[in-house]
């Protein structure tokens, strides 16, 4: 499986119709992209715990994280009308982003020595 996620911060002087145009760009691509195997949208919470966030030099108030069964569907969804248009529209209304694509292999350097 591969996960495509994305961290955001919103522009603070976003207004409300900028919010739904961005939700419903959100919800167009999730609708309308086969290659999506499971999508979540969460907003970060903290912790308040000494050490742990404050480590972050960066804070990103949501995430997005997109879940594919293959490279192939990922490049499906990068490549698919809808996902330019939700590219666009964040790019438009956040003031930070951050993507990364992961497998979910367990890569021999990290594995647990036997």
């Amino acid at each position: 499986m591969i996960s495509h996620v994305v961290l955001f911060r919103p522009k603070p002087t976003l207004t409300a119709a900028e919010r739904a145009s961005l939700i419903q760009a959100v919800h167009h691509a999730i609708d309308g992209i086969p290659s999506i195997r499971r999508a979540s949208i969460g907003r970060r919470i903290t912790l308040n715990r000494p050490g742990y966030e404050t480590q972050m030099t960066e804070h990103y108030e949501f995430s997005a994280v997109f879940e594919f069964d293959s490279e192939a569907n990922l490049r499906n969804y990068l490549d698919h009308p809808a996902h330019a248009e939700l590219g666009k529209m964040l790019f438009a209304c956040a003031e930070a982003v951050l993507a990364y694509d992961f497998s979910d292999d367990l890569p021999t350097d990290l594995a647990r020595p036997g």
